[in-house]
Order: C-alpha cells, then structure tokens, then sequence
C-alpha cells in the first residue's frame, strides 16, 4: 500500500479542514447548489446598464484561482467548465449580522486556491472594466487539500503553464484544471468524433458493439494482452481489432455496420502508439476499396470542417488539406519512386538483399510481408505529408484481403498515409472462405518461426464466411492519430485523457 507523505502545505490545508468542522461548515456537502449561468455565458452577454437587471440575481460555482486580498474586502477569481470570471467578496456583504466569521475566518484564513466554491451576487463593471460578480452569498462546497501548481497570469493569458509531460499525463485532472486551454484539445476530439458519426449515420450505417474480450485475437497483425476467464477455465484476450465481428454482421444482413472500438496491443509505446487506443471501423456490403477512397476523402473533409471550420489543419507547422480528392499511388510504385529498386517480382532472398543494400534491420522470423513492410516503413511513408492512399498490396502482407481483380500477387487494399504516417487501412474484403484459410495457415507457419503478431486461426469466423458473405469493403481508422492532426498535438498521449503510463514508485 502506497503511504502518503504530506507536504508542509498539505499539512496546513487539512488543519484548515478541522476548523472548517469545528465552525460547523461541512467542506463537503451533498446538496444541490442551484447554479444558474456560467462565466462565459456571463462575459459573452453582460452589456453593463443595458440589460444589468437580467444579471441581477446569478448563481455560479467554480474552483478558487487567485485572490488579491485589500482588508474587508477581495477580489478573486472563479474558473469553473466555461472558463474564468473575477468574483468581488466584500466582508459587509457576506457577514451574517454582526457575525464577521464567514468573511474573516472562512474567506480569508480558511479558504485556499483551488477551493471550489459557490456564490450568488449580481454582475457589474468595475473601475477598470471587468465584468465581475459581486458575491452576497458564498459557500465552500469542497475543501481542497492538494495545492496547485502555480501559474503566472499576464493580462488574463497563461504565461508559464506547466508543460512537464509527466505531470500533465499522470495527473491529468491537475493539468486540466491549471492549463485550461488543454480542454479545448478534447473539446475538438468530440467535435470530431460526432461529425463521423453523424456521416456515417447520415449514409444509413448502423453502430454496434462487438466483444472486447475475445477467445481468437483477430482482425489484425499485434501482439495481444492475455488475461484468463476462471469460471471457463480458458485463457482471452483483450481485442487487437474487431474487424471479424463486424464481418460476421455483414455475413447475418447488415449492410452497413460500424463500431468506435477501443482496441490494446501488447506492443511499444512512442509519440503515435499507445497500448490502449480507440479505432473506427466499418464495412460495407456490396463495396470496394475504390469507392471506400472516395467515402473516406468525404468524411475526413467533413471531420476536419467540424474540428476547424476549414479542410486545411496546421500539422507540425505545415498545412495538411483534408478536401477531396487524395493522391494515390500504388506501393510498389512508392516503394520504387524512393528507394530505385523494383522490387514487385522479388522473392524473400531478392527481399533480403534489398534491405541488405538500403541498411534496413530485418531478422529471420520476417516474411516477404514483413520485408516489404520494413522497406516501405523505413524509406516511405515520412514522404506523404498531404493526405495519399498507397494502394495494391503484396498479398503476403494482408491475409484478409481480396485478391487484385487484374494484378496477380497483389490484393485490393490501401492505406491512408498523412504527415508521414497512416491513419487509415482498408479493403476489398476478402469472401472466399478456400482461400481465406489457406491465408490463415500461412499465417501459422509465420508464427511457427516466431512472429509473434502473426494472426491466430479463426475456426468460428472461417464458418461464417462458408455461409457466405457478400462483396464487402471494409476500413479502420486510427482515431486517435487523426485527432492529432486535426489539433495539431505532437503526441498521442496529447489526445488522450489518460495515456498509459509507468506506475509511479509505492504504487499497488
């Protein structure tokens, strides 16, 4: 168990909170505080003597930020969800008769910065021009007993936010509350979310849920986490990808079905991988990966409308324009284009060799998919910063995959490469449940030679496709990548609210 060490603040805090007790305050009490507007609707709408009877009587509650004390009176100011507005607390008109106790004991020596609050005044300008809320009534409704990190603030603007990585993703309710601006970032992700959803919903798809824990890890080339289900006795797994749950949909009569899945891979972790990370995917019914192409330019243009207002994002200083159409190349071409070798009648030694010449890192357990991949990742893709679809895989490479109508060896398949990385795999799914387990079986003897993301035979999902199911396109997202480039955050862990991270020393 983990033993807390308090600091000397901390200490003084909690013996603030007794006398809170002994004063016969409650610092936490469970009713209803009738809040009735919010700061920002409050600065948005104050016009002074123009509509000040319609703000005469506010109710607002929000946490402590600073206080600048001048005897019997103060001014404070209260961030709550919307933002920040300044409050005025003056001794004469929160003292109850006589009784100077609130003012002198709770306000000024019982109550800290990041104290959340209510109060209830009227709004008016002061000197200066600050709309403000002149409070008549205050109540602590939570005694804070962990001080904030300080933050400098110059003419309302945060000047020296904490920006310790550490800090901000391990306490990331911290971060948010002293860096609010960090808010806007996952107000954008919703925004972003919502306009795929209402595309997809809009075109007549259907959400559905699928398994996260799972008996066959499918759908994807990763390393899965273990877990084991004791009343069954059977080791699970945590998803890697739902893609052959939402398949099985297609095969009972679905038509058009999607899911926002969030999927674990048991693999590293950088600035664009977590373990734990939330993927869009949905398949189509008598589609291809032609028509997938231009559904995805549709709604990544709309997503990004959404997020901006704009199709253009600012990406690491560059602009990346989301407005259909996208380039497309196929990747023997790409691969070509960036490295001059043609490598689309090579076998696994002519591979080798290739990677041999371009100093590319590869080891006995790769097959021709695997060398490929390599050659592509490593001489590529850095190069596609506006959005491009590399297109026409090496069959090798994707086992759920329908073969190339025209192209032998090759299967119909793209990627959506932007900024250097992909954010998007689809295909023309592959139907033909002969050659789907004959896919699968190469699959095992890649794993037989120690490729530990190599997929699992999926016996249940090879009877289903013997029912048969009809031509289908299919397509995931990284949604956590994109969101990235529509905010312009250098890292996931920037988009997500509660990245992984090490467990810190004493944890249990």
């Amino acid at each position: 168990m983990q033993i807390q060490h308090l600091s000397e603040q901390e200490v003084i805090r909690r013996e603030k909170l007794k006398e809170l007790e002994s004063l016969g305050i409650n610092a936490y009490p469970a009713a209803l505080y009738p809040v009735n507007t919010t700061a920002a609707f409050i600065k948005e709408n104050y016009k002074g003597e123009e509509n000040k009877a319609d703000f005469a009587t506010v109710c607002l509650a929000g946490r402590i930020m600073s206080v600048r004390d001048m005897g019997k009176a103060s001014f404070a100011v209260l961030q709550d969800s919307t933002g920040k507005i300044q409050i005025y607390v003056r001794r004469d008109d929160i003292a109850a008769g006589e009784d100077k106790t609130l003012y002198d004991k709770v306000w000024k020596s019982l109550t800290d910065i990041g104290d959340i609050v209510g109060v209830k005044g009227y709004v008016f300008t002061t000197k200066t021009g600050e709309t403000s809320v002149h409070v008549q009534e205050l109540v602590m409704l939570t005694k804070s007993l962990k001080p904030l990190p300080v933050v400098k603030e110059k003419e309302g603007e945060t000047f020296d936010a904490v920006t310790d990585p550490e800090f901000k993703y391990r306490q990331r309710y911290a971060d948010l509350v002293i860096n609010p601006q960090v808010k806007e970032t996952f107000l954008k992700r919703t925004k972003m979310i919502n306009a795929i959803r209402d595309f997809l919903n809009e075109k007549g798809a259907i959400e559905v849920d699928t398994p996260v824990l799972q008996s066959i890890p499918g759908g994807a080339a990763a390393r899965p986490f273990t877990t084991h289900h004791n009343a069954l006795d059977i080791p699970m797994y945590l998803r890697i990808a739902n893609e052959l749950y939402l398949k099985r949909l297609i095969v009972g009569g679905f038509d058009w079905v999607y899911e926002f899945s969030r999927n674990f891979r048991n693999e590293g972790m950088d600035r664009t991988h977590n373990p734990e990370f939330t993927v869009l995917e949905f398949y189509v019914a008598y589609k291809d990966y032609l028509w997938m192409m231009e559904t995805t330019e549709q709604m990544l243009e709309r997503a990004a409308m959404a997020v901006n207002g704009t199709s253009i994002a600012e990406v690491d200083g560059k602009p990346i324009d989301f407005k259909a159409p996208y380039k497309r190349i196929t990747m023997f071409d790409a691969i070509k284009e960036h490295t001059g070798f043609d490598i689309s009648e090579l076998d696994e030694a002519g591979l080798r060799d290739v990677c041999r010449q371009l100093h590319i890192a590869v080891d006995a357990t790769m097959g021709k998919g695997k060398l490929i991949d390599e050659i592509f990742s490593e001489k590529c893709e850095h190069h596609y910063i506006q959005p491009t679809f590399i297109i026409d895989y090496p069959v090798e490479m994707s086992p759920l995959t329908k073969k190339h109508r025209s192209k032998a060896g090759l299967v119909e398949r793209f990627e959506l490469m932007v900024n250097g990385k992909e954010i998007a795999n689809a295909y023309s799914e592959l139907n033909d449940p002969i050659d789907q387990r004959e896919r699968f079986e190469e699959q095992v003897k890649l794993m037989e030679r120690g490729d530990d993301e190599a997929m699992f035979i999926d016996y249940d999902f090879l009877r289903a496709l013997e029912y048969g199911m009809p031509p289908t396109a299919g397509i995931g997202f990284g949604i956590d990548r994109i969101c990235m480039m529509m905010t312009n955050s250098p890292s996931i862990q920037d988009v997500l609210l509660f990245p992984m991270m090490k467990p810190e020393a004493g944890d249990y």
